[in-house]
């Protein structure tokens, strides 16, 4: 009798394949956590939330002081662009020319700048904790009282900033070498 139910209950599970198999157990994670109640909702952005500006070119090289949390910026020319003082928290630049740009002052928190020139950028106080720079450069970046705290860097590109980094920032006052954790 037992033997029977569980044949009835496993034939048509047998049958499933791996990635079904993925799915129900994503199904019943997610399923029990809720019922948990321990764990917050996790929020992201829909595509159509994200304010792109890789659709067409961009055509201005002033963003100072703009709002421009989760924007993205994908394969543009901003060599010499100014955004001192935006909002860049979120934002994403892939494989993005930032050379020579001015980003003194941007809050750049949780953002992503994956492939992307920071050469010659200056980086002056800005906050950039928690963001992924990932196989990117900073070759003669202004870094003075940049805070890179939790940031994802390449361990060459943190131990060359390491070379000079100074100051403190102002808003966070965090120390831009500790915030490198350089020796």
């Amino acid at each position: 009798m037992l033997f029977a139910a569980f044949d009835r209950l496993w034939s048509p599970l047998s049958r499933l394949t791996l990635q079904s198999w993925v799915w129900l157990g994503a199904a019943i994670l997610s399923t029990a956590l809720t019922l948990a109640g321990n764990v917050a909702p996790a929020w992201a952005a829909s595509s159509a939330a994200i304010r792109a500006y890789d659709d067409a070119e961009v055509q201005t090289r002033n963003f100072a002081g703009q709002d421009l949390r989760r924007a993205e910026f994908a394969s543009e020319n901003l060599s010499g662009a100014d955004f001192h003082g935006a909002d860049l928290r979120g934002a994403v630049f892939n494989g993005t020319s930032l050379t020579d740009a001015n980003l003194s002052g941007v809050d750049f928190s949780n953002g992503i700048g994956y492939l992307s020139s920071f050469n010659g950028t200056d980086l002056t106080n800005t906050v950039l904790s928690d963001a992924m720079l990932l196989r990117s450069t900073f070759k003669g970046a202004k870094i003075e009282g940049a805070d890179f705290s939790y940031a994802a860097l390449d361990r060459f590109q943190a131990a060359q900033l390491c070379e000079y980094a100074s100051g403190t920032n102002p808003k966070t006052g965090i120390s831009t070498r500790d915030s490198l954790e350089c020796p």
